[in-house]
């Protein structure tokens, strides 16, 4: 279970509105000569306005009110299960010559839980609940008990799915996580602290999340806020409508005593679904790839483009050469306001948008262009292939440093470069550089673009200018 800390408002902001309250109230107490107007006391006044009222009580229509949701979550309850994860540490001990072995080993264990998507045992959880385990043991709510295998596992989204050898397990039904609305219904089942299999009850407070839980430049968010109460083990754990539908895998909190205090996150059972069918498909996560590098879009810019001063959209900065965006004849300065019809007004949304569609296929771009509307098809090429717009080096990807990630990443405005966008875990330059740097200078010459950056790289070693946290560091990467 992931436990960002939450930003606290300061104490002034949080007595501002107690304070204004406070003056109201006291504005009411010391005015007793005031009288209400009437709609007919002087010319000039208002009358009353006209209110929508319903009196009736909440409980009262043809339907008897619902006092209980067993028969909804008793069958589902049963494709939730436990987790439980353990890896073999070694420790290193201060004074090595008394253990010639090298340290200490000792087992770490965690416990999570999972959802049973398919009879024959596959299974949806985090990536955090698997990551690192040597072994995997699955409890369903029956007490059998299985050892899983790690089909794949997505940190970026984190998503994994893994699979038991069993059959005719039982299955939840997944529902369209994109119709869920703000209000609805939902029930948090998994195995909180260990104490056994759990529900908690509440609404989808938000949809579309982003809070910074996963990387900010590699990680797509997209989560479902929740008050149902999530705690640790309930990590990877079954979020599900008042039909017993899966809508979500709960992922994380938002606290600042590490316990829940009504901010939870799901990954929406859509995103979760997409990337279980790429790993089980392929054993790997394919995501589509258009090209362009965008920044967020003001007022004054758009102005500035013949466009009304609340336009949403993001605009184009610059282009991949012989990309997909190029191939379909987007250009510099085009303002992207959808794709699929879904709105996009961040670079995140972009994001997260075009990597949900598989390589080579198919999406529509609402776009501005000159003050008009165009509708453009572009053919997603696919992430890290040899087209490779931001790859820099072998499993390093990079993306033009522009406003909107400065700002996600606060950066200095006035910094230029490349910034690290993921790094593979096989790459050989994976123990040098990491996602979140940005890449100033190579051998002495600013990374100003992708194309000037391959150009400075040599054969042999290389002075690579990184800045991160805030300082600047030079870095010797060998380039074979």
């Amino acid at each position: 279970m992931f436990f960002p800390q939450a930003s606290s408002a300061p104490a002034s902001r949080r007595c501002f509105y107690l304070a204004a309250s406070a003056v109201f109230a006291f504005a009411v107490a010391v005015a007793p000569g005031a009288r209400a107007a009437k709609p007919d006391a002087a010319p000039g006044h208002a009358a009353p306005p006209a209110l929508a009222v319903d009196g009736t009580p909440v409980t009262e229509g043809k339907r008897p009110p619902l006092v209980s949701y067993s028969d909804v979550l008793e069958p589902v309850q049963k494709t939730v299960v436990s987790v439980a994860s353990s890896r073999y540490v070694r420790q290193r001990l201060p004074f090595p010559w008394l253990a010639p072995g090298g340290g200490r080993e000792f087992k770490q264990e965690g416990i999570g839980s999972g959802v049973i998507v398919t009879p024959d045992g596959y299974i949806l959880t985090n990536h955090h609940v698997v990551e690192g385990a040597d072994e995997l043991i699955v409890r369903l709510a029956d007490e059998r008990e299985f050892k899983a295998e790690v089909v794949g596992s997505d940190p970026k989204t984190d998503v994994a799915v893994i699979k038991v050898d069993a059959a005719g397990l039982p299955a939840v039904t997944l529902a369209d996580s994109d119709r869920i609305r703000v209000g609805d219904i939902v029930f948090a089942i998994g195995n909180p602290l260990g104490v056994g299999q759990t529900v908690t009850m509440g609404i989808v407070s938000a949809t579309g999340r982003r809070v910074g839980i996963l990387d900010e430049v590699a990680g797509y968010e997209d989560f479902i806020q929740t008050d149902a109460a999530i705690n640790q083990g309930n990590s990877g754990g079954a979020l599900l409508d008042a039909k017993g539908r899966l809508v979500g895998i709960n992922s994380a909190i938002l606290s600042p005593t590490r316990g829940n205090i009504g901010i939870g996150f799901a990954i929406p059972v859509n995103l979760a679904r997409n990337i279980m069918n790429s790993l089980v498909t392929s054993g790997k996560v394919s995501r589509g790839f258009l090209g362009v590098s965008v920044d967020s879009l003001g007022g004054e810019l758009a102005e500035t483009l013949g466009l009304p001063r609340d336009t949403r959209g993001v605009i184009i900065t610059d282009l991949s050469p012989g990309g997909p965006a190029e191939q379909a004849g987007l250009q510099r300065y085009d303002v992207i306001t959808a794709i699929n019809g879904q709105p996009v007004t961040t670079f995140q949304e972009l994001r997260l948008q075009v990597a949900r569609q598989q390589p080579d296929s198919e999406i529509a771009i609402s776009l501005l262009r000159d003050g008009k509307e165009q509708r453009v098809t572009a053919r997603l090429g696919g992430q890290g292939e040899a087209l490779g717009y931001n790859e820099l080096l072998p499993g390093v990807r990079v993306n033009r440093l522009t406003g909107e990630l400065r700002r996600s990443l606060n950066i200095d405005p006035r910094l230029d470069g490349l910034v690290i966008a993921s790094v593979d875990d096989d790459s050989p330059y994976a123990e040098r550089l990491a996602p979140n740097m940005v890449i100033v200078e190579i051998n002495r010459v600013p990374a100003g673009s992708i194309e000037t950056a391959r150009r400075s790289i040599i054969a042999g070693r290389n002075l690579f200018t990184v800045y991160l946290n805030g300082a600047f560091r030079p870095l010797v990467i060998v380039v074979k």
